[in-house]
């Protein structure tokens, strides 16, 4: 069997993460596992089993990881793998493969997603700052998976857009203590 424990993968493993758009139930996650675990076990490439595990956190964010000294995914292989999770959407009722979304720690520690355009919003009401934890579910290898895919908001690509919000709101206080001292 080409599936394993995810453990047992080398750091500079390829990792794909996926994210679901609401938290899922201990009953879902089952059943969304149970069908991972089926397609894992005939996942191939060119007729090649993939040496591949995958991990579950937080109740929403899956990683799927393959050896690449064992086989090297190909395309039409990655492409699989996102049409077997696009299918499981489906019997979930969630949103596992959709991009534009930030997911983050919430003041109570727990995972929450905004899209890229509510970041701005959320950063000027002060539900996001530099030291927000966020999830990076742009990484690429086994070893970030492990190691930085929860960060300060500061250590990833969403900082720069916190800071475009307080770049914003510092223009707007600019210009109205402006036009305040000018109608002073």
């Amino acid at each position: 069997m080409p599936r394993v424990n995810f453990k047992e993968l080398p750091r500079e493993g390829r990792v794909w993460v996926f994210a679901s758009d609401r938290p899922l139930s201990s009953d879902e996650s089952g059943r969304l596992l149970a069908e991972v675990d089926r397609f894992l076990d005939d996942w191939q490439a060119h007729g090649h089993p993939l040496r591949n595990a995958r991990d579950w956190r937080d109740d929403r964010f899956l990683a799927i990881g393959i050896d690449p000294t064992a086989e090297q995914a190909s395309g039409c292989s990655i492409d699989g793998l996102f049409r077997a999770l696009q299918s499981f959407e489906k019997t979930l009722g969630a949103s596992l493969v959709a991009g534009g979304r930030v997911f983050y720690r919430d003041a109570k520690g727990s995972a929450q997603v905004a899209t890229r355009k509510d970041i701005a919003d959320l950063a000027r009401a002060g539900v996001l700052s530099d030291e927000t934890p966020v999830f990076d579910t742009t990484v690429t290898e086994v070893g970030a998976w492990r190691e930085r895919f929860v960060r300060p908001a500061r250590d990833t690509w969403v900082a720069s857009l916190i800071a475009n919000a307080q770049d914003s709101q510092r223009s707007s206080r600019s210009a109205t203590n402006a036009s305040s001292v000018r109608n002073g």
